[in-house]
């Protein structure tokens, strides 16, 4: 609403006519607002912002939450016309006052009507925003009649997010009518639940986002050869890519994020500029400098077992020159779950690896960092290998909160629970990390150390949870 505040924080000055009269102005404006019907003639003469230029109105109307662009389209003939002409349109269950119903048949069916009533009045002219955002699936029917109105050589955003309870059909997206009206315009893509078969690329594509789209290695390639302006892509369960080649053309793209995508195999990125690689899914697909450009990189293992021991083996050939380091792996480490020698006052009992030197590690950050003595011995061997080592985060607590004290999230309520015995071991660690790390940490390098909440995570809290 800034820009609003400005514009009506104008001096009066500014919309007077050169002899001081509002209402010569008036005559030679012409403005709409002089149309609305059952307008005091008084309050007109009096109020300069009636006579505002038409655009100046649309454009006031257009920063108007929906909601509230709606309300005022039914009182003033101005922004009724300027509603047939909003440029942007995202529609969810909270924007047309359902928030908090249950995800019925019957709550679909009143948001597909409200919807379909908006686009049928709107023109189709100047909008460049278009979105849905559900819970449940939308009739085909709807769909196709609102993309009809919505996809025009204008369109810049599309946003088709569905997130059902249970399997659904999949919608499917028509391209051939995306690339033959905004082929040339559109520049950011969001698509769930869709049968997406591109037949060719999109030359202004800059974001791309699928999640549960069913689309092919051949199909995705088609559509990557020639998107050159490409700048970040997101592949969330697409459980029929079984491929991924990222060509060098794509010399924009920065950020890539594969999440869940089961049937991938092989992946090849020769995108020069990818400096960000987040991935969750079979790490043999990663071929030997597979990921050369890449600087920042985070594995996790909901989908993919022994990742940190693949990291340990593999990573130095496949990202040669990462930065920063950021691996989850459940399954293979857990603070409640570990059995570990516990480390002994004698910090020349610890042992050391190879020297082999990391000189492009950055920044390290390990969550859920323990007392175990591997674990000591590992931060140890980065502190002395690591040349380039800039910061080194130690977080004693797995809740992926990031203020030292976690005090910042007591703005919206308590920390999330933790078990006692999560709360005992971390209260080692940082016994840990003060006898055997802090003193070998060179002043080159930003040591942060997370501890546990001061108010939720007591020795004895009154409702720890119990560990798994």
């Amino acid at each position: 609403m800034g820009s609003v505040e400005r514009i009506t924080s104008m001096p009066r000055r500014q919309v007077q006519a050169r002899d001081g009269s509002v209402a010569s102005l008036a005559k030679r404006t012409g403005s709409p607002c002089q149309q609305e019907d059952d307008y005091e003639g008084a309050k007109t003469m009096t109020n300069p912002w009636t006579f505002l230029p038409e655009d100046i109105w649309y454009h006031i109307h257009s920063l108007l939450p929906l909601k509230d662009a709606a309300r005022t389209a039914c009182v003033s003939r101005t922004f009724l016309r300027s509603w047939r002409y909003r440029p942007n349109l995202v529609f969810s269950d909270a924007k047309l006052g359902l928030s908090g119903l249950s995800e019925s048949d019957e709550v679909t069916k009143e948001l597909n009507e409200k919807v379909d009533l908006i686009m049928k009045n709107h023109s189709g002219i100047g909008l460049r925003t278009f979105g849905l955002e559900y819970y449940n699936l939308v009739d085909a029917s709807y769909l196709d009649r609102w993309l009809q109105i919505a996809v025009t050589p204008a369109i810049e955003e599309l946003i088709l997010m569905f997130f059902p309870e249970i399997k659904a059909k999949y919608y499917d997206f028509p391209f051939s009518l995306l690339f033959d009206r905004g082929g040339n315009s559109i520049k950011h893509l969001r698509l769930s639940y869709c049968a997406f078969r591109p037949t060719t690329s999109l030359n202004f594509l800059q974001r791309l986002h699928l999640f549960e789209v069913r689309i092919t290695g051949d199909e995705l390639g088609c559509l990557l050869s020639n998107s050159f302006a490409l700048e970040q892509l997101k592949l969330t369960h697409c459980k029929e890519l079984n491929y991924l080649k990222i060509p060098c053309v794509l010399q924009r793209l920065s950020k890539l994020t594969v999440f869940g995508c089961t049937t991938l195999q092989v992946i090849e990125i020769k995108a020069p500029n990818l400096s960000t690689f987040d991935y969750d899914g079979n790490l043999a697909g990663l071929s030997d400098g597979g990921l050369l450009p890449v600087k920042n990189l985070h594995l996790s293992s909901f989908y993919q077992h022994h990742t940190i021991q693949y990291t340990c083996a593999k990573l130095p050939s496949v990202a040669p020159t990462i930065e920063t380091l950021t691996i989850f792996s459940e399954s293979e480490v857990s603070q409640t779950r570990m059995k570990h020698h516990v480390i002994s006052e004698d910090s020349s009992y610890l042992r050391q690896m190879p020297g082999h030197r990391h000189v492009n590690l950055k920044n390290v950050k390990i969550i859920g960092f323990c007392s175990a003595k591997s674990m000591v011995e590992l931060t140890c061997h980065i502190i002395e290998n690591a040349t380039s080592l800039e910061c080194l985060t130690l977080d004693t607590i797995c809740d992926d909160y990031e203020n030292p004290d976690r005090l910042s999230v007591h703005e919206i309520g308590e920390c999330s629970p933790i078990c006692r015995q999560m709360i005992m071991e971390a209260k080692n660690a940082l016994l840990a990390i003060e006898r055997y790390i802090v003193g070998k940490v060179p002043s080159t390098v930003r040591l942060d150390v997370l501890k546990p909440c001061s108010w939720c995570h007591a020795i004895e809290p009154r409702h720890a949870a119990p560990c798994r």
